[in-house]
């Protein structure tokens, strides 16, 4: 079909939403959009969830192949290589991957995400997750659901800060589907993604996190949801240990953003992606098939721990009786926590597809049962395991993603456990406090806040951080060269209308600045026109600036040097100058935009 005959369709489909657009308020628009987005990224988390559970049925539960067990832990492996050929062969390299590339997107880029963000997502992630990678799938359908608000939004020609509520309705929605949790979805979208929301607009993040449930509730069957009701209810005798626990969650998160950042260095090096993905794949086939339950999202065994089946978990092994079976289960619960972590990060950083909320989720419930069951275990105390594997697995989500709000919901939306609403808080608030106290940023956004590239809650620097410098980068400033006469440069200041010149040498460096107030000294004195040269007459810069600097990091430069015109180089070339009025221009500019 021509791209003629496409636009046409696009049109027609799109006539009954304008239509409607022009005949109703902001406020009435944005809710109809929210329900729609809502539905949108509903259905795409249920296509996901069911993609992810039918390839897991069909290429590892039903063994078409009639392959040898011995070959199961290399299926993560295959899912690694197809995310790795889908994102190089159909994507052009572009993955688009992380919850970070989400804030990029709103703090650079106007909240613009390319279309098929809406569906290589999917396609990757369940690949990945499918065929057993060590992640989750929410960071995929967050990226997914962040898409189609945003192209919405797009299509429909909002403006900036609409399109940016949209944008997070789509992340509400797909949290909601994904673990059929309304309120957590708006918790997430708020916590996270948007630095900052007026009351008047929870609405839409409202109607379109039910709508993505609903879709969730409907559609799916339980058996491929998350759901793990909770019978005991709040003892206060045990708040020193939920404190103790928060901590020790605490620690576990900075554990967990160490391997992160250590796995991803690691994996940078090596160039080649199939190489990449291969090395990483080998090494998590050996972690899967020394620790059956990193294989696939693994909420199966949370779900045992929960119940008090922990003793399954030891099925998959044949263990000489060196140890009891407590001990040994409380060992093998304490290393598969901390395995997870590295099970997850060579699934992402190898080439795989996949977010670190479920393994948080993971790592966390495994966490509170070999904290509980150690201090049973010790006769320290008498503690409910399956109420501290719930209020883990928040502490550990809340210390990695920075979302105290979303942990609490999402595991009393999960298990029904508002009763453990207590716990929860004082969980999930002690580990977020602590990973805090040692990271400014969640692990997600580390690397994005070293470039000055998400937002930080405050508007002015949010509206600066969504500047590029070549966007005010100034390349009408005369050049002159360092050996050219003052009669030269006198030539040249009578067609400039700077009052700056650039001494740049015949490598494109720069040398120096001329100002014109030096000239009014000497250039009506027409006996040193032969004598003065360009570099008798500069000055040294104040301070250089490389283009790639963001312009937050600029406007720090004027009020330390007291410059208006800092010059702008792109490695050792000269490329321009950068004005504080041209920066408080645009800035102004998007500022009238936003309000």
């Amino acid at each position: 079909m021509s791209h003629q005959r496409w636009k046409r369709r696009l049109l027609w489909h799109r006539f009954p939403l304008r239509w409607l657009q022009s005949r109703l308020d902001r406020q009435s628009f944005l809710l109809l959009s929210g329900i729609l987005v809502g539905l949108t990224a509903g259905l795409a988390a249920v296509l996901l969830k069911t993609a992810v559970h039918f390839i897991n049925r069909f290429f590892i539960e039903q063994n078409p192949f009639d392959y040898p067990s011995f070959f199961l832990p290399f299926f993560p492996l295959l899912g690694i290589l197809a995310a790795v050929a889908l994102v190089r062969w159909v994507y052009q390299g572009k993955d688009g991957k992380g919850i970070a590339r989400v804030l990029h997107a709103i703090a650079r880029k106007s909240s613009m995400i390319p279309g098929s963000r809406m569906h290589s997502q999917l396609l990757t992630s369940s690949v990945t997750v499918g065929l057993g990678g060590s992640s989750g799938l929410e960071g995929p359908i967050v990226v997914t659901g962040a898409a189609i608000g945003s192209n919405f939004g797009r299509v429909y020609h909002v403006t900036y800060k609409d399109r940016t509520l949209l944008l997070a309705a789509g992340v509400a929605a797909g949290i909601a589907a994904v673990f059929n949790a309304p309120i957590a979805g708006v918790m997430f979208a708020i916590e996270v993604v948007l630095a900052g929301i007026a009351i008047t607009e929870f609405i839409p993040l409202i109607v379109a996190s039910v709508s993505g449930a609903l879709c969730s509730h409907i559609i799916l069957r339980e058996s491929i949801l998350f759901n793990v009701p909770l019978s005991e209810t709040f003892d206060y005798r045990n708040v020193p240990y939920y404190v103790l626990l928060g901590l020790f969650c605490g620690a576990v998160s900075l554990y967990y953003a160490y391997v992160n950042r250590a796995t991803e260095r690691r994996l940078e090096r090596i160039k080649n992606p199939w190489w990449r993905a291969l090395g990483a794949g080998v090494a998590l086939a050996a972690l899967c098939f020394l620790f059956p339950p990193l294989f696939g999202e693994g909420y199966h065994s949370i779900a045992e721990l929960f119940t008090g089946e922990a003793e399954a978990l030891l099925e998959a092994y044949e263990l000489p009786e060196v140890l009891p079976l407590s001990w040994t289960l409380l060992l093998l619960s304490g290393l598969i926590a901390l395995f997870k972590v590295w099970a997850t990060s060579l699934t992402i950083h190898g080439g795989g597809n996949g977010g670190n909320f479920a393994p948080s989720l993971f790592t966390g419930g495994f966490v509170g049962f070999f904290f509980a069951r150690l201090l049973n275990q010790t006769g320290i105390a008498k503690l409910p395991e399956n109420s501290f594997v719930l209020v883990g697995m928040a502490g550990v989500l809340a210390g990695v993603m920075f979302a105290p709000l979303t942990a609490i919901f999402l595991i009393a939306e999960l298990s029904g456990g508002y009763g453990l609403m207590i716990p929860l808080m004082i969980v999930s608030v002690s580990a977020f406090l602590m990973a805090r106290a040692y990271r400014p940023y969640s692990m997600e956004l580390l690397s994005m806040a070293r470039k000055g590239q998400i937002f930080t809650g405050h508007k002015d620097e949010d509206l600066l951080q969504q500047m590029e410098l070549k966007e005010v980068l100034e390349t009408d400033v005369s050049v002159v060269a360092p050996n050219d006469s003052l009669g030269a440069i006198v030539q040249v200041v009578r067609k400039s209308k700077r009052n700056i010149f650039a001494v740049v040498d015949e490598d494109g460096r720069l040398k120096g600045v001329i100002s014109l107030e030096t000239l009014k000294s000497v250039m009506f004195n027409t006996e040193q026109y032969d004598v003065l040269k360009a570099a008798q007459l500069m000055d040294a810069p104040a301070v250089r600036i490389q283009l790639q600097t963001p312009v937050k990091e600029v406007v720090k430069k004027f009020e330390e040097t007291q410059q208006w015109n800092l010059p702008v180089e792109q490695g050792e070339k000269y490329v321009g100058f950068v004005s504080r009025s041209t920066v408080f221009t645009a800035y102004r500019k998007k500022l009238v935009r936003l309000s």
